[in-house]
């Protein structure tokens, strides 16, 4: 299963060393208690690995077991081979293709409600819908879709996404928008008029100062991160 890692600026997790390139194996594995633990989507990393002084990596894991964390795409396995350093404009990338593929196969089903989930519950809604999710909570809106989560939430959209505190918000699409609480990260992909190809593309971190808390932000035509309705 390919997934992605993080680790301090040591390249540690939990106190275990790493190295790029190593495989590593364990007797047993069961989710949050033994084995080898890595997302299933890229940003969902942040979680355990904020992006000050932090590294990321691709991984591949093996012996996955059955078990699922409502609150992420965390995943356990017995054994794991830890791939290239990425960083965080590798997690947001990876993170834009993972949100695409599971959005095109809400499309192919033709979904378009409105969702809601509580504390560590998961949110998808289709075309024109709403996501919204608590605490720790995932919500994932389609086209013209808006989601929203709490504390530490992750938030995507095709079109415009907000989170809380230390959370993520991604929003692609055309005029997007995105907004979080102080230490979320903040995604924003302004595709082309006329295509899904990538036009402009940038990710910032809220940090109260030159990014504020709970402010809508958009991508001007040159590609710089804005405040909503402020000067260009």
């Amino acid at each position: 299963m390919n997934v992605y890692k993080g680790f301090d600026k040591d390249l540690k997790c939990r106190g275990f060393q790493y190295e790029l390139g190593k495989t590593y194996e364990e007797d047993k594995a069961y989710l949050c208690d033994c084995g080898f633990h890595a997302c299933e989507d890229p940003i969902d990393v942040f979680g355990y690995y904020p992006p000050a002084g932090s590294r990321y990596c691709e991984a591949e894991l093996e012996g996955v077991t059955d078990q699922k964390d409502n609150s992420d795409t965390k995943r356990c396995g017995s054994k794991i081979t830890i791939g290239a350093e990425i960083g965080i404009p590798g997690i947001v990338k990876a993170h834009v293709e993972y949100v695409k593929e599971r959005v095109k196969e809400k499309v192919e089903k033709g979904e378009a409600e409105a969702a809601t989930a509580g504390s560590y519950g998961a949110a998808t809604a289709g075309f024109y819908g709403a996501a919204t999710a608590g605490f720790y909570g995932a919500a994932t809106a389609g086209f013209y879709g808006a989601a929203t989560a709490g504390f530490y939430g992750a938030a995507t959209a095709r079109g415009k996404a907000s989170v809380g505190k230390d959370g993520a918000a991604l929003a692609r699409g055309n005029n997007v928008k995105a907004m979080g609480g102080l230490g979320a990260i903040l995604v924003l992909v302004e595709e082309e008029a006329d295509s899904y190809d990538i036009r402009h593309w940038k990710a910032v971190v809220v940090d109260g100062e030159t990014i504020k808390a709970d402010t809508w932000y958009t991508l001007n035509d040159d590609g710089d991160v804005v405040e909503e309705g402020g000067a260009e």
